[in-house]
């Protein structure tokens, strides 16, 4: 399984990717790791005992960051939802979308299984924190991804 690592003011959360359940959206998301395009992203919806949620690049400009929540990369993705690991628990990497189909870089990781069974096989996930998942815990809203590291094999 590939891996990445998102680096956080927090602190870092390893993440294994579900190449074999969701390939596009793991290989939409690696390919927007490695372009930079996460970089300085802020975290810009946390709801207590759901998610945090990032991933727009209006969120990296102060005089877009009114529109934090409504970027994208300029395409959308379909979504992934047949696969083995279709279950928003805890640690779980999820794409954000406004309707099927329409996901592109908003992501969200979900802090519980407590308020995520709704969104099983609705938003694919892609993958998990695999090490430092009490990160999730610590972000506020505002707080930024500094960079994600991917690592393949």
């Amino acid at each position: 399984m590939s891996r990445a690592i998102i680096k956080t003011a927090k602190g870092d959360m390893t993440v294994e990717f579900y190449d074999n359940d969701a390939p596009n959206t793991v290989a939409n998301f690696k390919k927007l790791a490695n372009e930079g395009f996460y970089d300085g992203v802020t975290f810009h919806r946390v709801i207590p005992d759901f998610v945090v949620q990032g991933g727009c690049p209006n969120s990296k400009d102060p005089a877009k960051a009114h529109l934090a929540g409504t970027g994208g990369p300029g395409y959308k993705i379909d979504c992934e939802l047949t696969g083995e690991n279709q279950y928003h628990d805890r640690g779980v990497l999820s794409m954000a979308h406004a309707g099927r189909n329409t996901g592109g870089s908003q992501f969200f990781i979900c802090h519980s299984r407590n308020n995520t069974a709704h969104l099983d096989r609705n938003h694919t996930c892609f993958g998990k924190v695999v090490e430092n998942v009490d990160v999730v815990d610590d972000i506020k809203a505002g707080d930024k991804i500094l960079t994600i590291e991917v690592i393949e094999g």
